[in-house]
């Protein structure tokens, strides 16, 4: 019933872009509206009990060639965390200022095996408590010989999380009606740990401990999240 007030939904609104057409045309993109977002810039080499890592370590996979990535994104931004404890946070960001057509943010559980890695178990959707309400992200686990890699992710249109493409769809064309060309990031953060479920918490961590590291609407642009102020605890 869900699925069909959905496809109802999105018909609506082809139908609305579809008249407004000619007139609401996507010209501009994000950077074009005041949206533009440096990803280097925006999220800071150390935040609460995290900092880049000296000595990079266990190297973040670049799940594409640099040529295709280049295509595909306007920015890409791969870096490691490390807390005090030793525990290691591989980021992978990937935003991209036109994902119209052919140009589309790539997803872990298929460039993942694309790059030789086995997929563990069930893909599962959930959502990631913050400060600032829950971001809606999908976990795999990964391995390769003898690493295994848990991964925690999620896809932007706008400032919107999307899971399906569906959503993408919608989101596509509620942009397109004010005449934004859809903008879009890959957000992926990744450890290597044999314990999937401290993989999963030490990744919630980080990026909750992240989202009240940024500024208010980058926040937004990254996660979707309020731009409210934090609660007090």
């Amino acid at each position: 019933m869900k699925l069909k007030r959905t496809a109802l939904a999105l018909t609506a609104l082809m139908c609305m872009a579809s008249v407004a057409g000619i007139a609401a045309r996507p010209t501009a993109k994000a950077a074009d509206k005041g949206r533009a977002i440096s990803l280097e810039a925006t999220v800071p080499k150390a935040f609460a009990e995290w900092a880049v890592a000296q000595d990079q370590g266990a190297q973040v996979v670049d799940p594409q060639t640099k040529e295709l990535l280049d295509k595909l994104y306007s920015q890409l931004l791969t870096r490691t965390y490390v807390n005090k404890q030793g525990y290691r946070i591989m980021l992978s960001m990937a935003y991209g200022d036109d994902q119209r057509g052919g140009l589309r943010a790539h997803r872990p559980e298929v460039c993942y095996p694309a790059q030789g890695f086995k997929l563990i178990g069930p893909i599962e959707d959930g959502a990631l408590a913050t400060a600032y309400g829950n971001i809606e992200v999908r976990r795999l686990n990964t391995s390769l010989g003898a690493r295994t890699e848990p991964v925690t992710y999620w896809l932007t249109v706008g400032d919107q999380i999307i899971r399906t493409a569906w959503e993408k769809r919608a989101a596509q064309i509620r942009l397109g009606l004010t005449g934004q060309i859809p903008d879009g990031l890959l957000f992926r953060v990744s450890s290597i740990d044999k314990d999937s479920t401290n993989g999963f918490a030490m990744q919630q961590k980080f990026i909750a401990d992240m989202m009240a590291a940024v500024p208010a609407p980058a926040r937004k642009q990254l996660s979707g999240l309020s731009t409210s102020a934090a609660p007090a605890s």
